[in-house]
């Protein structure tokens, strides 16, 4: 197992800013997935851990080694890219091991840690298979065993479930996670998608504008959130977000709880039943869910009840939300203590 720790980590080119003051401590072990939009600086980070680029300033930590401007093939990292990179001229097995031939690996070795990898990853009976004849879930694997049979302590993975169809990437959430605590891995993550960061992570890393927005566990980012970024980012519906005058809702007389900029309410903390006057503007049903659009003042606030709720769009209804599920935010975005 490795740690991994950047200090003070930026990457710029002439006037563009990618990343800026990065902070980051990785535990030896641990799953951390890179989450936010495009642009954010997740992959720019990956590639500076890897070598792939290099930091305008600031260090880069190993395993406690200090790796800022040792070369790639150096770092002990192995790394699974978006597009799987494989050989179609070469078979399964000649793909998994190509990093090992190239090193010029005793036979025997390479042998052994082909079949050991390949028996992990289910790949056994496909291994004189050419890329063109597997599915995109295989393919995934072949890539994933490239990474796996150089038993690097550390696998960086880019983005690596993005091609699959939506189902078949749940099904590959669960196997990675189940591969990184069986083999003891570091991993570092890069995705777009929170559901695949909230159901992996160890530690989610949430950058905007290539800044740390903020890193905790999946559980403490839903239910603390340090910023409105972070809080509307984080949930699906994101949290409702009520813009305050006077410790009030804007053109409303619910009172906040307190004097802030804006209130944070989850979707599914909102209630039906209770002394919020609320206009239902629109529904969306989804069977088991019913997201009702609403107006209370000025504003506007997604509710998620349940599904066999009958409301219809111009409904009044009465709306209600426990003083625990309130996040009270200043002007600035930042949460208020």
């Amino acid at each position: 197992m490795s740690s991994i720790q950047l200090v003070d980590v930026a990457k710029r080119w002439e006037n563009t800013t990618a990343l800026e003051g990065i902070n980051l401590s990785i535990e030896p072990g641990s799953f951390c997935v890179l989450l936010g939009p495009s642009g954010c600086g997740k992959s720019t980070t990956l590639r500076i851990i890897a070598g792939l680029e290099t930091a305008s300033s600031g260090q880069v930590f190993i395993d406690g080694r200090d790796v800022t401007h040792v070369p790639p093939a150096q770092r002990g990292v192995a790394m699974v890219f978006q597009n799987y990179a494989l050989f179609p001229h070469l078979s399964v097995a000649e793909n998994i091991t190509f990093g090992l031939s190239v090193r010029k690996m005793p036979v025997a070795e390479m042998a052994k840690r082909l079949a050991e990898t390949a028996d992990l990853l289910g790949l056994t009976s496909l291994l004189q298979r050419k890329p063109s004849q597997l599915s995109g879930g295989q393919q995934q694997r072949v890539a994933l065993g490239r990474a796996l049979v150089a038993q690097a302590k550390v696998c960086l993975m880019d983005e690596p479930l993005s091609n699959l169809d939506a189902q078949l990437r749940q099904e590959m959430r669960s196997e990675l996670r189940e591969l990184q605590q069986r083999l003891g891995l570091t991993v570092v993550y890069v995705t777009h998608d929170q559901a695949e960061a909230m159901s992996m992570a160890d530690q989610v890393v949430l950058l905007n504008r290539g800044r740390i927005e903020q890193a905790a566990t999946p559980r403490s980012l839903y239910a603390r959130p340090m910023t409105t970024f972070a809080a509307s980012f984080i949930g699906t519906p994101s949290m409702n977000l009520l813009r305050l005058e006077g410790g009030r809702i804007a053109g409303s007389q619910v009172s906040a709880g307190r004097e802030a900029h804006w209130l944070g309410v989850r979707p599914e903390s909102v209630v039906l039943g209770g002394g919020i006057p609320a206009t239902v503007r629109g529904i969306e049903y989804l069977g088991a869910d019913l997201i009702l659009q609403c107006a209370v003042g000025s504003e506007k606030l997604v509710v998620r009840t349940h599904g066999h709720n009958e409301l219809a769009a111009g409904s009044e209804v009465m709306l209600h939300w426990p003083e625990a599920a309130m996040h009270h935010f200043d002007s600035h975005g930042q949460r208020v203590p």
